[in-house]
């Protein structure tokens, strides 16, 4: 399922948005401006290797130099490929406007990262002996979707469903979207783990949402969600007083 786009009306300009798909953007042609090795040298040394966190013996053999834990953060800036960085950026572009709306400009920032800290956490937790760097802002993005779900469960998403070679276009709830999207991540999390199959960070998607989910009602500032689910009404606030 491919989301086109959503019914929940922004309400500010999208700028911190704008502003982490632009960085990503800039990112990842830098990357592609790069021979082979050395983007498999900036993956591995910007991106997230558990093993050099957990082993750090087998890290200082491997040539790792000490950090302080920044790949945790540089690690969601990087992508392998375009499918990879375009279809992050899209869902960004889609369901973090809203989101926006109610955490403000630097507050989205913020909320962004600590959704993409939580992410590769808890691949870490999974993955501890990986030496396959993380890469990608896929955790971060789904901690947009998890607050998505929460803020907005009443949206609807037109998504592009392809049956064979016909484009279906079917306009679904958001809470039915992005729950199906959630429930699929773990089912592949769990199956990775019985294959032993690690090409794509699955619990990196669960924890991103999981973190969404609860990070949302801190960040979410008081008075500023207008186009917010209430559950007194079943509707939308009809104005932004309409505080819960």
């Amino acid at each position: 399922m491919i989301p086109i786009r959503d019914n929940v009306p922004r309400v500010s300009a999208p700028i911190a948005v704008s502003a982490v798909i632009l960085v990503n953007a800039l990112v990842f042609l830098f990357a592609k401006s790069l021979d082979l090795r050395s983007q498999m040298h900036l993956f591995y040394l910007f991106g997230v290797v558990p093993a050099r966190f957990f082993e750090p013996e087998w890290a200082t053999w491997a040539g790792y130099p000490q950090t302080m834990g920044w790949p945790l953060l540089t690690y969601m800036f990087l992508h392998g490929g375009w499918i990879h960085i375009i279809l992050n950026m899209w869902m960004l572009w889609i369901f973090g406007d809203n989101i926006e709306d109610v955490t403000g400009h630097g507050g989205f920032i913020l909320f962004y990262v600590l959704c993409g800290l939580a992410a590769v956490g808890l691949h870490m937790v999974f993955e501890q002996t990986s030496t396959i760097p993380v890469v990608g802002a896929s955790g971060a993005v789904a901690g947009v979707m998890g607050a998505y779900i929460m803020l907005y469960p009443h949206g609807r998403v037109l998504t592009l469903v392809p049956i064979v070679f016909i484009p279906l276009f079917l306009r679904l709830p958001s809470v039915l979207f992005l729950g199906v999207w959630f429930l699929s991540q773990i089912l592949s999390g769990v199956l990775s783990v019985s294959r032993e199959t690690h090409e794509v960070a699955w619990w990196a998607h669960v924890g991103g949402f999981v973190a969404g989910i609860i990070l949302i009602r801190v960040f979410r500032r008081r008075g500023t969600c207008r186009y917010c689910y209430n559950p007194d009404t079943k509707d939308y606030d009809p104005e932004s007083e309409n505080e819960s």
